[in-house]
């Protein structure tokens, strides 16, 4: 029931008139009360069995749902169940209303869009992340979910042969994002609010942001978010005699026209394996141009960046050093379960600024900035 009073006699009788459980685990109504830890350990263990099993199987399923729009409709009730059903009831309605409806990213048959790579270590520390459920929005919050999460991104950008800047023990670090669009949307607006604070709020309509006509549609969605003017994204033509790579010489092209009329470059996206053609742009001449005209430089490697570890892959990311900003998404090859971007800064001050509220819960005596 709802209190329409904070005072201390109403409080109590909100909280006498909530259900009590009795000894027997049931409340006065008869409801059964939640799962208890065996019962968990005995469900556990049949859903482990259950998705062993669909892996064993996987390859017998269409990787293309053959289903219809619509068609889960006509197969579930319109209101949702008073009452649980069984787990054995639950796994049945699975298989056959669930799964006919999947399109199996994770068959080995299965070559659209990009991978989608999990393996049984990450279902495992999936379970062990949604058991302990932390809600890590600050150190105090939970410190080792902050701590490990900074740790374990040093060990990445060590393992990708990233430069020191991008560390957490200097200005840099790296820090966990849903996908690589959230990435590129996030640094974004740091680049678009350090500009700004340079040449005032009215310059918004003047500053520009350049790619390849390849690069991933995320950042077209990233410039309407952050208020860019739609003529002023400019998204390059390439062509195949570059294998669809971002040309140097049509870039700078681009950036002296605009500058001749009064606009500002701002923000420069390379892509180390594009989507649609998996080009890898020129990242060492593109970077140095970004930084001769007071750029942001960022490398979206969403997509091969997880081969990079790779020392013979090593070179498809040589020139990083000259960027602002990496992104790499470890739910592609890297047998992490989506979603897992990790994106590292050299200067975090830009990202900090721009995006944070100093709210009274969020203040603790901890603090890496």
């Amino acid at each position: 029931m709802l209190c329409s009073s904070n005072s201390s006699s109403s409080t109590f009788t909100c909280f006498a008139s909530l259900p009590k459980l009795t000894m027997d685990g049931y409340n006065r109504d008869g409801d059964l009360k939640p799962m208890d830890a065996e019962q968990f350990r005995e469900h556990a263990h049949k859903m482990v069995d259950f998705i062993a099993d669909y892996y064993k199987t996987i390859e017998n399923f269409p990787v293309l749902s053959q289903v219809q729009p619509g068609y889960l409709h006509n197969m579930l009730p319109d209101s949702a169940p008073n009452h649980p059903e069984s787990l054995d009831d639950i796994f049945n309605d699975v298989q056959a209303k669930i799964l006919p409806g999947v399109t199996h990213w994770q068959s080995p048959n299965y070559f659209a869009y990009y991978p989608s790579n999990s393996s049984i270590a990450g279902f495992l520390g999936e379970m062990l992340s949604a058991g302990l459920n932390i809600v890590g929005f600050s150190w105090i919050t939970s410190p080792a979910a902050t701590e490990l999460e900074m740790i374990v991104l040093d060990w990445l950008a060590k393992l990708l042969k990233l430069p020191d800047e991008f560390l957490s023990a200097g200005q840099g670090g790296g820090v966990i994002q849903g996908t690589a669009s959230e990435a590129v949307l996030v640094v974004l607006l740091a680049a678009r609010d350090k500009v700004l604070r340079r040449l005032g709020k009215n310059a918004l309509e003047k500053i520009v942001v350049y790619a390849s006509d390849q690069t991933h549609s995320a950042l077209q969605k990233a410039c309407q978010i952050a208020g860019i003017h739609p003529e002023n994204c400019r998204l390059l033509k390439t062509e195949s005699s570059t294998n669809y790579a971002l040309s140097p010489d049509i870039l700078c092209e681009a950036i002296a026209h605009d500058v001749a009329i009064g606009l500002v470059p701002f923000f420069l996206c390379a892509t180390v394996g594009t989507t649609s053609s998996t080009a890898v742009d020129p990242l060492l001449a593109l970077g140095k141009i970004a930084k001769s005209n007071g750029m942001w430089f960022h490398v979206d490697a969403a997509y091969a960046g997880s081969a990079c570890i790779c020392p013979e892959y090593r070179q498809y990311i040589d020139g990083v050093e000259e960027a602002d900003s990496f992104n790499m998404n470890a739910h592609k090859w890297f047998l992490t379960n989506f979603d897992c971007s990790a994106l590292w800064v050299k200067d975090r001050t830009a990202l900090v600024q721009s995006l944070s509220t100093n709210p009274e819960f969020l203040k603790n005596k901890v603090s890496f900035f």
